[in-house]
């Protein structure tokens, strides 16, 4: 009976079976393979776990990262500068450094070709830190000052720009070499009369010397002629080459990590200080609020969107460039510095 009426209907019942089984045995198969593997990426920052390393924190705490498929793990870095290298070596196939040095780096290893995918510091935090008593209020000031200077800090690598856009008589100035973690001591025991540093850190750092706000002057260089970038995501040329998703994946977990940290930063910090238990919250709050305000979520940034760069002012910020650094190639392009085929489109990294 089963036959014949499988013989009239066309054999319906027996391919709805097959269809029946075949669907099984998929799902099984499917079942049985392991789940798709996070790509692990090591992601090297410029400095310690500070307020303004909170985007990269909150992307991992808040999964922007699981999201794209990305294990990211993030180490402490040794300065804006001496980083790059490690980037450039592959120990890091992403890192957040200087993106001026990284235009002398280029120069200096034209087989490394590096480039920036996301500017994060649209205006950088390079600043000439001093205090009141010592009446230093304009950049001339200093001249019949000494000035302290680590050799690799990245504000102090634009001193002969800041120089020259000031009219400042460099041979008025005495530099004296000092090391990172002696600098602001330095600075609030009266050894030197102004720093070189980060906005942003140097000025923290001597409010927990016992210094009082109003007893602190901080001169952004940006505000005194410098149109150049700040610090920027950088990646190894050879990792982006293999991993292109990825490194989109990562961009765009970074800005939303970068959007959620401006709308929320008292809540941001909380994912900085889980890494940073000897850190003072109020401290790194304050610093990271300053950093966005001054740095990160610029009028710029507000109107264009974060991650990107206007050529015409990163041209002009290499010609900068050339009054402290002499070329051994030719200055390079915008283009041959920071690409955007990383970056999402504007709509999605508009500050909120």
């Amino acid at each position: 009976m089963c036959l014949a009426s499988c013989q009239r209907t066309g054999g319906r019942p027996m391919r709805h079976m097959l269809r029946g089984l075949i669907g099984a045995l998929g799902f099984i198969a499917a079942a049985a393979l392991p789940a798709r593997a996070d790509t692990d990426i090591k992601f090297a920052l410029d400095w310690k776990f500070e307020g303004p390393s909170a985007p990269y924190f909150v992307a991992i705490d808040k999964g922007y990262y699981k999201a794209e498929g990305l294990n990211v793990t993030v180490d402490t870095g040794p300065g804006s500068v001496a980083g790059i290298a490690r980037v450039a070596a592959g120990t890091y196939p992403l890192g957040f450094f200087d993106i001026n040095s990284l235009v002398k780096f280029n120069d200096q290893n034209p087989d490394k070709a590096l480039k920036a995918i996301l500017m994060v510091y649209d205006k950088p935090p390079f600043s000439i830190v001093t205090l009141v008593k010592t009446g230093i209020s304009k950049p001339k000031d200093l001249e019949g000052k000494v000035l302290g200077a680590p050799a690799p800090d990245g504000a102090y690598a634009q001193w002969k720009a800041f120089v020259k856009e000031n009219a400042i008589d460099a041979d008025k100035v005495k530099i004296e070499n000092v090391g990172f973690p002696v600098r602001e001591p330095m600075l609030a025991d009266g050894k030197v009369d102004a720093i070189t540093g980060f906005s942003f850190s140097s000025y923290f750092n001597l409010l927990q010397k016992g210094l009082k706000p109003e007893d602190i002057k901080v001169l952004l260089m940006s505000d005194y002629g410098l149109v150049l970038y700040g610090n920027a995501v950088i990646v190894n040329p050879d990792f982006a080459k293999a991993h292109p998703k990825e490194v989109a994946g990562f961009v765009r977990a970074t800005i939303k990590g970068i959007i959620e940290t401006a709308r929320d930063p008292e809540a941001a910090i909380k994912s900085v200080m889980k890494r940073n238990e000897t850190g003072d919250e109020k401290i790194e709050l304050a610093r990271l609020k300053m950093a966005l305000k001054d740095n990160m979520i610029t009028e710029w940034v507000t109107k264009n969107g974060i991650g990107g760069i206007d050529v015409d002012r990163m041209t002009k910020s290499i010609e900068q460039i050339a009054v402290t650094y002499d070329f051994k190639e030719k200055k390079p392009a915008a283009a041959d510095i920071f690409t955007a085929e990383f970056l999402p489109p504007a709509a999605e990294r508009m500050p909120k």
